[in-house]
């Protein structure tokens, strides 16, 4: 079955080239926040982003299109991030990628409340174990469906909607802690 809309392989260029224009403008940001949310270090997720579309520009010719290119780009991410942490990804924590320096105008007070919203939330996440970060990072920051996570981090798909829901109830632990801790301060 072939992914239908924008995210579909069709609607890009035959010629890698520009393709690579392509899936830059429209998937840049995307793929480089995830490498950020994987290793919290800006420069090292601007040279996986340059991996990431260098391995993306070599293949594009071979990728049947089986999942969507978002899948398909945020798989090659992944795998990349994994290749360059090894071990050391599973000790560090995610990171939060609202918090990575941006070159575009915004409006300030917009963009402080939106970062304070996905920070609150982000700094419940990365209490939690890192295949419970991941798999609501994929879910919720990138959009995912479960079959989409499952092809991009190499796992059953029942796996991925298991930790999904395990991780939802241990993010509800965290913050009914803090809901109760501040209810000590009333």
């Amino acid at each position: 079955m072939k992914p239908a809309g924008l995210n579909n392989k069709d609607k890009f260029s035959k010629d890698p080239s520009q393709a690579l224009e392509q899936l830059m403008e429209g998937f840049g940001s995307t793929v480089m926040y995830t490498a950020y949310f994987y290793t919290g270090d800006r420069h090292l997720a601007e040279d996986i982003s340059q991996e990431v579309f260098l391995r993306a520009y070599r293949n594009w010719n071979s990728f049947r299109g089986d999942s969507t290119v978002k899948t398909w780009l945020t798989t090659i991410a992944i795998n990349v991030c994994r290749d360059k942490m090894g071990v050391r990804m599973f000790a560090e924590q995610a990171t939060d990628p609202s918090q990575m320096e941006r070159g575009r105008t915004f409006n300030v007070e917009e963009e402080v409340l939106r970062r304070l919203q996905k920070s609150e939330i982000l700094r419940h996440l990365l209490c939690l174990s890192l295949r419970y970060q991941e798999v609501l990072y994929l879910y919720y920051y990138l959009d995912l469906s479960t079959r989409e996570i499952a092809e991009a981090t190499s796992s059953p798909e029942g796996t991925v909607r298991n930790r999904l829901h395990r991780a939802r109830e241990a993010l509800a632990r965290e913050l009914r802690k803090e809901e109760t801790a501040n209810e000590g301060y009333r």
